[in-house]
């Protein structure tokens, strides 16, 4: 499945330059999107469905993601508030680190590394902080990552 905006992109390329190959991409996307085969609202819904329950990623990389393909802000919102409404985050977050295959980290270096991972993977500060005061992380591993936080902020 593709967004409207992939698809116009792709066609784009190929198409004859100027108005006349704008007009019939724009026919073409208009008739796919007649018979249904283009919808960037059902592509939302399934995209952030599987991220969610396959790959465990958080609201933030999956909006992240559907942006970058080119789904309507307003979209983006509906379809997220949908589907990771009733989410419990922290959850979801140790279902990741379980995929992932990551332990509790023995130091600093590795709890930097989780952090990181988890970020990556769309989960707020929050939570992972959570995560980390449950499994006895040291306190020092946790002002370090405060520390490395403010210092991103800044840069």
């Amino acid at each position: 499945m593709r967004t409207e905006a992939d698809l116009r992109r792709l066609m784009l390329k190929r198409a004859e330059p100027g108005e006349r190959g704008e007009a019939v991409v724009a026919a073409v996307v208009a008739r796919l999107k007649e018979q249904r085969y283009l919808d960037d609202q059902s592509f939302a819904e399934t995209y952030a469905r599987l991220r969610q329950q396959n790959e465990k990623l958080g609201q933030r990389r999956v909006r992240q993601d559907l942006q970058q393909k080119g789904v309507d802000a307003e979209l983006i919102t509906q379809t997220l508030d949908a589907r990771y409404g009733e989410t419990n985050e922290e959850a979801l977050a140790r279902e990741h680190l379980a995929r992932k295959r990551l332990r509790k980290p023995e130091n600093e270096k590795e709890t930097a590394r989780i952090m990181r991972r988890l970020v990556a993977a769309g989960f707020s500060t929050g939570t992972i902080y959570k995560i980390l005061c449950k499994w006895d992380v040291p306190d020092e591993a946790l002002s370090a990552l405060d520390n490395l936080d403010a210092a991103s902020l800044d840069e």
